[in-house]
């Protein structure tokens, strides 16, 4: 998956906005009338669907990215923020930790995607806000134990300063858990951009991600059903492999879990 998100426009073997209205619906291999030049069969206006397939993963991974890097940067930060200044800051932050917890965030995008339109900076946004408050929790938790820690003590006892503590040896010490939570939220974060795709209020034509595809082929289940099933078995291979890294990197990352 990763190898596709950089590659894709290189073994993409046809354009994605490439279209051929004689060879339109054209089933996949190895079914009955299949073309060779289209493994996994062309859509309605017969662009080749591997081709496709492999430019959506790409943007749906990229996006998936972007949102995640945002979201763990932003709540990493006010997570070492209430921690070290504490009073009214921690429990500010602490109120909006609580707050972005209770409500239903896919609800609150729709409700801003629908009133400010689906420009992509708005997409982004709130792509980069899903999920902030899990690393703002566990960065807090983290932070306020490793500083009763003796390593901390002690360099804060030869003169450093609580930004040196915090970068070159507090961090370091609790990025595993921060690693780990990375590898949790980034399918969910492809769930989010999928199914807002889906339901139009994502990514559009002529861009494409996965969400797209789906949401394009759920009309031709009966007589082209190639069109969702395969947008939709690449979503769940995703979602299942970022998944399955991150249980690995939690049992490598999380000394507690060892035997």
């Amino acid at each position: 998956m990763l190898f596709v998100m950089v590659f894709a426009q290189l073994i993409a073997p046809w354009g994605f906005e490439q279209t051929d209205l004689l060879g339109r619906m054209k089933p996949p291999a190895p079914l009955a009338g299949f073309d060779p030049a289209h493994v996994l069969g062309t859509d309605r206006i017969g662009r080749d669907l591997l081709s496709r397939l492999l430019i959506a993963t790409q943007t749906s991974m990229a996006l998936a990215l972007l949102g995640t890097v945002i979201g763990s940067v932003l709540g990493t930060a006010l997570g070492f923020l209430a921690a070290h200044r504490g009073g009214w800051v921690d429990e500010t932050i602490s109120a909006l930790v609580d707050f972005q917890a209770a409500i239903p965030w896919f609800i609150v995008a729709l409700a801003v995607l629908a009133f400010l339109g689906n420009a992509m900076g708005v997409f982004l946004l709130l792509m980069g806000l899903y999920g902030w408050e899990r690393y703002a929790r566990i960065t807090r938790g983290l932070v306020l134990s490793a500083r009763e820690q003796g390593y901390a003590q002690a360099v804060h006892a030869l003169g450093a300063s609580p930004g040196w503590i915090y970068r070159r040896h507090i961090l370091p010490n609790i990025l595993g858990p921060l690693i780990v939570q990375v590898t949790i939220n980034f399918p969910e974060t492809i769930l989010f951009e999928t199914s807002l795709s889906f339901i139009g209020l994502g990514i559009r034509p002529p861009l494409t991600s996965l969400g797209q595809l789906l949401g394009d082929g759920r009309d031709y289940l009966i007589n082209a059903w190639w069109l969702a099933v395969l947008p939709g078995a690449m979503i769940f291979l995703t979602t299942l492999a970022m998944s399955i890294l991150g249980d690995d990197l939690r049992l490598r990352l999380d000394p507690s879990l060892e035997e």
